[in-house]
């Protein structure tokens, strides 16, 4: 007798262990057999790093260690280089860095969990998190302790492949998602209409007369047909279910097995015995439909996540760059700072910066989504992803890779993505005990049948599974979610936080900043006083000099009055107040009168300015005030419309600003806003909002400016404008890209429609399945029909959370 011994499977990537080798490694008390010194040496790591609650997680083997060659980890010091870095990391506070990058070989949650646990225990690594739907992660980390190489690295190690965020690559691997998940519905759905057939004729059958053996034959090929359904396309909610179940939980995906495979398994065993009932019409039905409603929703999931791919897609491949030589076609990832490129009518715009030569309309309506094209000549600002309508442009680049505009909102998208509404989470816990519910209520109507009608009990039991399963109650929040963020983008506005249109809708206090917010934000100075003995034009330069760093609309103003030859330092700003700092060695202030006098050694002269009735600044030394600067700023041409649109909702509108009183009162009462507080710091602005939150208000604030960005961050929900300082759109939940006010009213209505449909969907999927379930459990709802019905509950929440996409007004 020849005694044969089955070859053994590798632990961790479930390739055979080739005869003889032994690679083993000691988990959980057992030695498990490894194929290669790969999979030995990274399931080495995985155990060494205390993370062996992976190997009893996961729900798919990992991927084969031995693809990881030493050349491909001497590759990944490439990315470590400054010049290649500048295209897809953004350099925050002193070393701190950022970048996106892909995760491949990722199969499960477990897979998430063992990168995060992995990665953020390396010492150097500030976070790192995993977005499980994209298989995208961000991972922050300090360059002075690691280098992204040896992250790269430390992931290789055990068993995945990392690289930066490439929008080709990534369009590859949603096309790969997609193309599995076509093949398991293109097997359901050829299924199904086979086996339903041939239910047809059984049906028949059983009413005009059928023969045993042909009544066998039909069953065992309806067997057959159904078998490719449960092994191959049902396969990922059988997997699901064994990683909740594994977990100790409860998840949707477990009812859904649970139906699927004990039809399936009754079926077959009536099949082989010859009696009984088969349920193979109903498999191959619900699976489908299942996998159908799946199919859709991941197209939905793909949309929202493929946001920031097409915002990047915008960067043309090539630019023409101008040197002494004359013009060159190079890539984009080479340009720099100070580049001039020629960018010629239709062409896109390749980086921020701004024109030298020309004057053009540019088309800014993928980003902003403003429709009219904007107008830009010498010394404009121009953005990369835009396109050049008319006549051709030299403009100087400023700004590339993660530094643009651009990759800015990249990064805000890709950050709301990774983050959940409250609404959301509360969906959630519910379809968790929704799921418990339901499982104990089919226990009940299986031991009920079975102690009246025992023939009817596991028909019913199935009825009952199969029409409460709880895929409504999932698809009612992201559904809903996905459909108003996609709305408001094109109007214009990017949501950048999960739970933004969930508070938004509940807001009952709007406050604005005035300059840049309610105004344009362009200000022109309109008159300068002189108070000391300093002429015009010194102390136009004097005060360029100590505002040549700042972002304020008053130092944008006084940079574009005049070009200073002087040099300031030791320039140290006081939000809410002014800027300090030595030209030419003498100490001047900038800023409001209170500020600039405390400058002033008691024996100073000239007269202390008058309060304006438009924004003005007063500049000072030691010996008094030199002149007071008065500006002129324009309302924003739809800002009455948009309070009033506002306050027909019923919400209350603030002006808060720094500004003088005279100024604010002015604005205040052409608005038609009945509470103001001017002269207000950032700490007054943060007291006001924390105390009308104490009283139990739900503030939305609005503002653009570096000084309005712990006032963004205090509030519950927070707008910065589209141009705006980064530093605000970092604190802000939702930035008005398209800087169109009425937007804001348009994302207040789309807000609570969408907490309204959130609802309508929650309210349908819980009254269908409170009529749905006594049915069922009566006995008067067949699988076939519970199948249907279930489909019917899921499409129409899908529907339903699809009127979000047109306009707020319709």
């Amino acid at each position: 007798m020849i005694k044969t011994t089955q070859q053994q499977e590798c632990f961790h990537c479930g390739l055979p262990v080739p005869p003889g080798a032994d690679y083993g490694v000691e988990i959980d008390g057992a030695r498990q057999p490894m194929c290669c010194h790969g999979c030995q040496a990274v399931a080495k790591a995985i155990i060494d790093a205390g993370l062996g609650d992976f190997y009893r997680f996961r729900t798919e083997k990992s991927p084969q260690a031995r693809e990881l060659v030493p050349e491909q980890l001497r590759e990944l010091e490439l990315y470590d280089r400054d010049d290649l870095q500048q295209n897809f990391v953004q350099q925050d506070i002193g070393e701190e860095r950022e970048a996106a990058l892909i995760l491949e070989g990722i199969v499960c949650a477990a897979c998430v969990w063992l990168n995060e646990r992995h990665v953020k225990a390396l010492p150097g690594v500030l976070d790192f998190a995993v977005n499980y739907a994209t298989h995208r992660a961000r991972v922050r980390w300090d360059n002075q302790r690691i280098r992204l190489s040896q992250i790269l690295e430390a992931i290789s190690a055990i068993g995945y492949h990392a690289h930066p965020f490439d929008p080709g690559r990534q369009e590859q691997v949603y096309k790969d998602e997609k193309t599995r998940a076509l093949r398991r519905l293109a097997v359901a759905g050829l299924a199904m209409v086979q086996v339903m057939m041939l239910a047809v004729a059984l049906y028949a059958g059983d009413y005009e007369g059928m023969t045993d053996s042909l009544r066998n034959f039909l069953r065992w090929v309806s067997l057959l047909l159904t078998t490719p359904v449960i092994v191959y396309a049902a396969r990922p909610f059988f997997t699901s279910a064994w990683g909740y179940l594994r977990r100790r939980q409860l998840g949707m995906d477990v009812p859904v097995s649970l139906a699927i495979g004990a039809a399936f398994a009754a079926s077959a065993w009536a099949t082989v015995a010859g009696r009984g009932e088969i349920y193979f019409d109903s498999v191959t039905m619900f699976t489908f439909f299942l996998l159908a409603g799946r199919f859709l929703e991941m197209g939905a999931r793909h949309r929202a996540g493929q946001a920031a791919e097409e915002l990047v897609k915008l960067l043309p491949a090539t630019a023409a760059r101008l040197s002494e030589a004359g013009e060159e076609r190079v890539p984009v990832a080479d340009l720099a700072p100070g580049d001039r490129v020629l960018v010629r009518p239709g062409e896109g715009v390749p980086a921020d910066g701004r024109v030298l030569e020309g004057n053009s309309s540019v088309d800014e309506s993928l980003l902003t989504g403003e429709s009219l094209p904007q107008v830009r000549g010498v010394g404009d600002l121009l953005v990369g992803g835009t396109v050049n309508n008319e006549s051709p442009l030299v403009m100087q680049v400023e700004q590339v890779g993660e530094a643009t505009v651009l990759s800015a909102i990249v990064r805000l998208l890709d950050r709301a993505q990774t983050e959940k509404p409250a609404v959301a989470r509360l969906a959630d816990r519910v379809a968790g005990w929704f799921v418990a519910a339901l499982l104990l209520i089919a226990a009940g109507v299986a031991w009920w049948w079975w102690q009246h009608d025992p023939a009817h009990a596991f028909s019913v039991t199935l009825s009952v599974l199969v029409v409460t399963c709880p895929c409504a109650l999932s698809l009612a929040t992201p559904a809903a979610l996905t459909a108003a963020t996609g709305a408001l983008t094109r109007l214009g506005v990017l949501t950048t936080r999960g739970h933004a249109l969930e508070t938004l809708a509940r807001a009952t206090h709007v406050i604005f900043d005035k300059t840049g917010t309610i105004t344009e934000g362009r200000l022109r100075l309109e008159r300068v006083e002189l108070l000391g003995a300093l002429d015009r034009q010194q102390c136009l330069e004097i005060a360029a000099a100590l505002e040549q760093a700042s972002e304020h609309p008053i130092a944008q103003a006084l940079r574009t009055e005049t070009v200073s030859r002087l040099q300031a330092e030791a320039i140290s700003a006081t939000p809410g107040c002014g800027i300090e700092g030595l030209v030419s060695g003498v100490r001047y202030r900038i800023g409001i009168a209170d500020f600039v006098g405390g400058l002033q050694s008691g024996g100073g002269t000239g007269a202390a300015p008058l309060a304006a009735s438009v924004s003005g600044v007063v500049l000072g030394d030691a010996q008094g005030f030199l002149a007071h600067f008065e500006f002129g700023d324009r309302l924003r041409d739809s800002a009455a419309a948009t309070v009033a649109q506002l306050r027909a909702l019923g919400i209350e509108v603030e002006l808060l600003s720094g500004d003088q009183a005279n100024a604010v009162r002015q604005v205040a009462d052409e608005l038609g806003i009945q509470r103001y507080q001017a002269r207000c710091l950032p700490q007054d602005k943060l007291r006001h909002i924390q105390s009308l939150q104490a009283s139990g208000a739900v503030v939305a604030m609005v503002g653009d400016g570096v000084n309005d960005a712990p006032v963004l961050a205090a509030a519950q929900v927070s707008l910065a404008m589209g141009g705006g300082t980064q530093l605000a759109h970092a604190s802000a939940d939702m930035v008005l890209l398209s800087e169109q006010l009425p937007h804001l009213a348009d994302a207040v209505r789309t807000s609570r429609r969408t907490l309204a449909v959130i609802r309508q969907n929650l309210a349908w999927a819980l009254v269908y399945n409170l009529i749905a379930l006594p049915l069922a459990a009566a006995g008067w709802i067949a699988p076939w029909m519970a199948a249907i019905g279930m489909s019917t509950s899921s499409l129409v929440v899908v529907v339903n959370a699809l009127r979000l996409r047109g306009r707020p007004d319709e």
